[in-house]
């Protein structure tokens, strides 16, 4: 195990206690291979910025609109965030002070929508968002949520109901659509369903939180719409996470069209949050920096190469892919063709005892509990960061199928984690470089 002393040497003497728990942190993440498609390995740089004094400033308000004094340098920083970002994806305007992606939702719903309003959006066991409506969350309590899902499993099947949407849409008149999902393996067209808000008089939102980073690098298409050239052909606003694909420090932000600019910003601020997280928007105005290189499109691209080669060797595993695979940086697998005893929970636990870190998830029309389920997701952004390749990822998928399939074996599966730790001792993730 390595020295915490290394990365957080003040800790390390001032609160032992917390700088053992941290070196752990560091010894798991460097020693276990990262699955979870919602996490990612920052740079250095990243990490920098997200630790730097910025955080002892408070900022309520935005540049040159601030309720403190002091912040002529702040406002560069908030400043050089929000150009990047409009730069990034060519969006009309940017508000980088979301907390998480689901403050940036929050904002959005109170920007647009008021309590009792129908919003038309994706089924949360078929791929949807706990902000998509979810009854023990703040949007499925505040909100009239009506969720459309996917066909069911065959030949191109599991993909959105476009014909079950556009019937809700029309009997249902919502105010706001929202797409976008956190298990949904396949890329979503903008341009139907922006031809469906209009015919219905609603606001379309996308929701890029998984996707960002892979439409910053042009991988998948652009949802994020503008009002500056005429007619609005993509979506009036598009919230999305700064980890994940985008690697990023963990935050939120929001694109809109410049119609839409001032009721965002005031939702966000004072709607929604008070002083925002100025330390991690410097974080996010590296991040957004290095999105824009092209060494971050071959990134995304290896990301989603990654996820189909991994795809593939699961499939080989027995496992059913759902969708049939992926067009993204994700996968669900269906693991009732690999053993249909197992569910997603023991696979998950399992997994974890061998270095194997992934989620167990719903698949769509699920038998099973959310918290038993009958799959798995797995993702490919942060090995990739960290250099791993195709035949890594072929190789993944065979230690993934051995160890389920020996799951009551405890020396397989600690013959397993000794090959995951040897594995990745030979490709570091960034800070350990």
């Amino acid at each position: 195990m390595s020295d915490y002393s290394r990365f957080y040497p003040l800790v390390s003497v001032q609160d032992p206690e917390l700088g053992t728990i941290l070196d752990l942190e560091v010894w798991r993440q460097s020693s276990t291979l990262q699955l979870i498609a919602s996490e990612n390995f920052t740079s250095k740089a990243v990490l920098e910025a997200a630790g730097s004094v910025l955080t002892n400033k408070y900022a309520e308000g935005y540049p040159k609109k601030r309720y403190y004094g002091g912040n002529q340098y702040i406002d560069r920083v908030e400043e050089l965030a929000r150009t990047r970002l409009t730069d990034l994806f060519s969006a009309d305007h940017a508000n980088v002070q979301p907390h998480a992606g689901a403050n940036a939702n929050a904002a959005v719903f109170l920007a647009l929508l008021k309590p009792g309003d129908t919003v038309l959006a994706m089924r949360l066991d078929q791929g949807g968002h706990l902000t998509h409506g979810s009854p023990v969350n703040f949007s499925g309590q505040l909100y009239r949520f009506v969720s459309y899902g996917v066909t069911p499993s065959g030949p191109n099947g599991e993909r959105i109901d476009m014909e079950n949407l556009y019937h809700l849409a029309r009997t249902e008149k919502p105010k706001l659509i929202i797409v976008g999902a956190t298990a949904y393996t396949r890329i979503i067209e903008v341009e139907p369903l922006r031809k469906i808000a209009d015919e219905v008089g609603a606001f379309l939102m996308f929701d890029a939180a998984h996707v960002a980073g892979l439409i910053a690098a042009g991988v998948y298409p652009s949802p994020v719409g503008s009002s500056k050239s005429g007619k609005n052909t993509g979506a009036d606003v598009v919230t999305f996470t700064t980890h994940k694909t985008m690697r990023g420090p963990r935050g939120g932000a929001i694109l809109c069209t410049e119609e839409l600019a001032g009721a965002i910003d005031k939702a966000v601020f004072p709607g929604l949050q008070g002083g925002p997280l100025e330390h991690i928007i410097a974080a996010k105005a590296v991040a957004f920096k290095e999105a824009a290189s092209e060494a971050f499109v071959e990134y995304q691209k290896a990301v989603v190469a990654n996820a189909r080669v991994l795809a593939s060797a699961l499939e080989s595993q027995g496992f059913r892919l759902v969708s049939g695979g992926t067009d993204t940086h994700m996968i669900v697998a269906d693991l009732r063709t690999f053993d249909p005893e197992l569910t997603g929970k023991e696979a998950q636990e399992v997994l974890d005892l061998a270095g194997i870190t992934c989620n167990r998830n719903q698949i769509p029309y699920d038998p099973r509990s959310p918290f038993v389920t009958s799959g798995l997701r797995f993702g490919t952004p942060a090995e990739t960061t960290a250099g791993m390749g195709g035949s890594e990822m072929s190789y993944i998928a065979e230690l993934i199928g051995r160890v389920l399939r020996n799951r009551t074996d405890e020396a397989v599966v600690s013959q397993v984690a000794e090959e995951v730790t040897l594995l990745c001792s030979k490709f570091p993730p960034p800070f350990m470089q």
